[in-house]
């Protein structure tokens, strides 16, 4: 497929139709994936639904059975020394080289980049400080607890000073502190035109990072963009309601359980909640209805999802839709 060169330069990655298969099976199915500059990308989605296969085709270590991959706008088929020049790859449970200091491990990978002594040692420094592990510097890597030598690998993902960082479950093994280094980190990179790729099964912790979110499953991408639209667009196939009263709740419940535009019940403490197929009118409708009947409502709120129920809505689905 010939793909046009128009307006590739604005996407750190493109992915057009990109198939992954193992034999008979599909690992990924025709994704199609667009990650601007400058955004924090999350990719999420339960074992085998496709994403660490993805990850392998994006940092150039295996090809895809068919489809285009660009990485900076570089056909990575084509071009595949030139695309890496863009590209940062931190894989999880990264190996070190344990015998090395902190400031040699990162000076080895410096001169691998070619970066001159000068330079290389000004990169280090630098990069030391962005991870917050400048005063590790002397100390050997297999000193490190694992969370810093998380934050070590990324330190020398970032010496090059690549434009797409693909990041394979960064935070694995990580204490607050660093993956509180990992999150300042990740915005800083964003902040300076860099874009960042990323996958995680801590979703609390993706939802706080990113900016945009792609939710794989069976291979298929069956949803992405910015957080804030996919978590708009998730909730307004089914909102879910909470009442607050100061009577009993269970009347209410039955008294509602007539509408047929509620369901699915579940009585928390103190508060109703229940999902609602309508829209906002009929929504009021129900208000007025439970004041009119005598209930004395404290409120009724719609309960906003987050990224975790999303996804795991989606696996419930008996058949996960592809995208349009």
């Amino acid at each position: 497929m010939h793909i046009k060169t128009q307006n590739l330069d604005q996407y750190a990655v493109r992915t057009v139709d990109m198939r992954v298969d193992y034999g008979d099976f599909v690992a990924v199915n025709e994704l199609c994936l667009n990650v601007p500059k400058g955004e924090i990308y999350g990719l999420i989605g339960p074992n085998g639904a496709g994403k660490t296969s993805s990850f392998k085709v994006l940092a150039t270590l295996m090809e895809p059975t068919y489809g285009d991959v660009f990485i900076g706008g570089v056909d990575i088929s084509l071009h595949p020394e030139e695309a890496r020049k863009h590209l940062g790859y931190m894989p999880d449970l990264a190996p070190i080289a344990t015998d090395l200091k902190v400031w040699e491990f990162l000076d080895l990978f410096a001169g691998a980049h070619g970066l001159n002594n000068k330079t290389g040692k000004l990169r280090v420094e630098e990069c030391l400080d962005k991870v917050a592990l400048d005063d590790k510097r002397n100390e050997y890597c297999k000193s490190l607890s694992r969370g810093m030598m998380q934050r070590l690998v990324l330190a020398k993902t970032l010496l090059h000073r690549p434009s797409l960082f693909l990041l394979d479950e960064p935070a694995s093994g990580m204490d607050p502190e660093s993956r509180k280094a990992l999150r300042y980190t990740v915005r800083q990179l964003a902040n300076e035109g860099a874009a960042v790729l990323l996958s995680s099964h801590i979703l609390t912790e993706l939802e706080d990072m990113c900016t945009m979110v792609g939710m794989m499953s069976k291979g298929n991408l069956v949803e992405s963009g910015k957080i804030s639209d996919v978590i708009t667009r998730r909730s307004n196939e089914e909102k879910s309601l909470i009442i607050e009263s100061l009577d009993d709740l269970t009347p209410i419940a039955n008294f509602i359980s007539t509408n047929k535009l509620v369901g699915n019940f579940l009585v928390n403490e103190d508060e109703l909640v229940f999902s609602f197929n309508g829209n906002d009118e009929e929504q009021v409708q129900l208000l007025n209805d439970l004041v009119v009947e005598g209930f004395r409502i404290k409120s009724l709120r719609e309960q906003k999802k987050n990224i975790e129920q999303i996804l795991l809505e989606m696996n419930a689905a008996p058949n996960s839709e592809e995208p349009s």
